[in-house]
């Protein structure tokens, strides 16, 4: 299980590793109003608990604030996105399992009653869990144990203890009747997910290079203006701003490699003009290009 603190969850990493594929991501957002989390979806689970601050989240096609203490599931494909909501910022804990984590070895009663309904979203966790009811507070109790689990990774049996409360979490709403069923949407809930996924899809795969947002709309297919109003309605960016963030993580991560000339990477991520570049990578990043490769190579020559 590993720990980050960068803005975003990569749609394409493995969470984890093929023998326990569940990660741990502790994320701060210190500017109000900010994504936390751009809009992306990946294949695994995910449980999402505000630490500190207050967060507006957005799962599909629904938005709702989400308060410290509180937690969010996603299911695996669902599109998922946050804001920091209020004055200050907002702090988080973002749990991504594969949900065949939990698959039995062989085919028994809690395979067939609680897993494979779990990753058919015929019987899957609430979507919005709250303290205010006993079994949400010991479904959140658990998900702070798992936390505590996953931040000392030296401790023998880690493994045991994470999986051992997310069964835990399945009895829990099972006793309760709390199941939700989320296998079947609308229709035309599920067109406009599908287009916000070939628009993110399209995007992702040539950030390397110019691209016209009239190139983007033809994916869908719909005209410039429609696609830009649709975009920022489904996302709340635009969608040069969901791009040039995009970007800047993929920069971040080639940053790390100190024999790559700053220059060399703003092309690399598809910015033409190195000037443009600084300047979106120290509105996103609040710092510049070197500044970040600077303290992020310090911080690894710090480590035992």
């Amino acid at each position: 299980m590993d720990q980050t603190t960068r803005h975003a969850l990569k749609e394409d990493r493995m969470h984890g590793d093929n023998m326990f594929p569940l990660a741990a991501y502790w994320i701060d957002q210190e500017e109000a109003g900010a994504p936390v989390l751009d809009c992306h979806w990946h294949s695994e689970a995910e449980f999402f608990f505000v630490l500190e601050g207050e967060v507006l989240f957005q799962v599909d096609t629904d938005y709702f604030p989400v308060k410290a203490g509180e937690a969010v599931y996603i299911d695996g494909g669902d599109i998922h996105a946050g804001h920091a909501l209020g004055d200050a910022g907002c702090s988080f804990c973002a749990i991504v399992f594969d949900t065949h984590l939990l698959a039995s070895a062989s085919y028994d009663a809690a395979q067939e009653r609680c897993i494979l309904p779990l990753q058919d979203k015929k019987r899957t966790f609430p979507r919005h869990i709250k303290p205010n009811t006993v079994w949400e507070r010991t479904l959140l109790e658990h998900l702070q144990c798992i936390l505590d689990t996953c931040s000392d990774q030296q401790r023998s049996g880690i493994e045991a203890a994470i999986k051992g409360r997310l069964y835990l979490m399945l009895h829990e709403i099972a006793e309760e009747g709390r199941f939700c069923n989320r296998s079947e949407t609308s229709t035309a809930d599920t067109t406009k997910i599908d287009r916000l996924k070939t628009a993110i899809v399209y995007m992702q795969q040539n950030f390397h290079r110019p691209i016209r947002i009239a190139e983007i709309a033809d994916q869908i297919p719909m005209s410039e203006g429609q696609f830009c109003r649709f975009f920022k309605t489904m996302t709340r960016q635009t969608p040069i701003e969901y791009l040039n963030a995009y970007r800047i993580r993929q920069a971040a991560e080639l940053l790390l490699q100190p024999e790559r000339k700053i220059s060399a990477v703003a092309l690399d991520v598809g910015f033409d003009h190195i000037s443009y570049f600084v300047k979106v990578f120290r509105k996103t990043m609040k710092c510049t290009p070197s500044q970040f490769r600077k303290k992020q190579l310090e911080t690894v020559d710090r480590r035992p």
